[in-house]
């Protein structure tokens, strides 16, 4: 992996910050600058605080499969767009300071940030609640709607527009909070938009950081829960967490006994798989199958369609600002709180989870400790 040259320490960020009428404020983060490089230290500055906007001290920030797909740029975008980055966008901190016309927040609130931080409140699908299609928000990841830079969560402070803060409660746990803010609002989102509920058959592909959510939520609401997976590993977890069955689906005949008997499926698979294997699961005439999971490349064909006829799919993509805190208000109002292990904030920390993370081997989200972060 290649070393980049380093960026001002953070006394002299401060002071280039001081001199600026614009009142930027200083940072320090875990910084990826192209996809071949290992994460460094390093300090850089953020936006000023504007009227509507709040500051944030970073807590703790969760690690997500998609933050992977970011650092190794699996979309496929120009680097030079992209990178540098500051991945993160499972964010938990302490509100620091707030803008003038701030009304929501005030010094002292603990608050979180999610998947998406800008928005134009103004469109038809952030009228609806629907923040995550805004159709003025800024393509380019790293970056708002104006333009300006935004870099993410394995940092120690954020600037964010208030209207895009997620209001936490006092008394939260807050190490187990950051998942939520990615995770559970990505499963939650489907789970309501099909109205699972008490009594419902239904099905979770995959069982990771946002498999494990769902079933939890799931089990919550009384559905009768089977968890698919590639592995035995995880089967007595799944069980713990109140799935009635598991299913191993390198296993002989898998898929025996169980066609058109799903009420609904979630797929949340992040590797290539054959979405009709799942599909033709669900009950005809009105059984529904959402898929949350990014494989990249993965495709369905017109075939896989014909032949599981009269089932609805569809994709879901996390949930907009209201979606987000119902999600977070219910979750802590349950006790339905994400598997998470704490780790410091340094770059080998970070390395290593991301390749327990490819490798299936964390159970069942890494949440960074801010405190850590590496001060020389």
């Amino acid at each position: 992996m290649k070393k980049s040259i380093a960026l001002p320490p953070l006394a002299l960020a401060a002071a280039l910050c001081a001199a600026e009428p614009s009142a930027r404020i200083p940072a320090r983060g875990l910084v990826l600058d192209a996809p071949d490089t290992s994460f460094r230290v390093a300090d850089f500055t953020r936006d000023p605080v504007g009227p509507k906007d709040v500051l944030i001290e970073i807590l703790y920030s969760g690690i997500c499969h998609s933050d992977i797909h970011a650092a190794l740029n699996d979309g496929g975008g120009d680097p030079a767009k992209t990178f540098p980055i500051v991945p993160g966008h499972e964010i938990v901190g302490r509100v620091t300071q707030v803008g003038a016309e701030v009304a929501s927040f005030k010094v002292g609130d603990i608050a979180g940030v999610g998947c998406f931080v800008d928005s134009c409140g103004a469109c038809d699908q952030c009228g609806l609640g629907r923040e995550q299609f805004c159709r003025n928000r800024d393509p380019q990841p790293n970056r708002l709607r104006d333009g300006r830079n935004f870099r993410g969560g394995y940092s120690n402070r954020v600037v964010v527009p208030e209207r895009n803060a997620i209001h936490i409660p006092a008394g939260a746990d807050l190490k187990r909070v950051p998942p939520l803010l990615c995770a559970g609002v990505t499963v939650w989102s489907p789970i309501h938009a099909s109205k699972v509920k008490k009594g419902d058959k239904v099905g979770v592909a995959g069982f990771g950081g946002l498999g494990h959510m769902a079933v939890k939520y799931l089990v919550a609401l009384g559905a009768e829960v089977t968890v698919f997976d590639v592995t035995d590993a995880k089967r007595d977890d799944a069980l713990r967490l109140g799935a009635k069955r598991y299913v191993n689906v390198r296993g002989p005949n898998p898929w025996a006994g169980m066609e058109d008997s799903f009420d609904f499926i979630l797929s949340t698979i992040p590797a290539d798989y054959r979405v009709g294997d799942y599909l033709r699961l669900v009950r005809y005439d009105g059984g529904e199958m959402a898929v949350v999971g990014l494989p990249p490349g993965l495709t369905i064909g017109l075939g896989e369609l014909m032949s599981a006829p009269h089932r609805r799919l569809y994709g879901s993509i996390v949930g907009g600002i209201r979606e987000h805190q119902a999600c977070m208000d219910w979750s802590l109002a349950h006790g339905v709180l994400p598997e998470t292990v704490v780790i410091p904030a340094t770059p080998e920390a970070v390395a290593k989870a991301y390749q327990d993370v490819i490798d299936g081997k964390v159970r069942f989200r890494y949440v960074l400790d801010l405190a850590t972060l590496p001060q020389d």
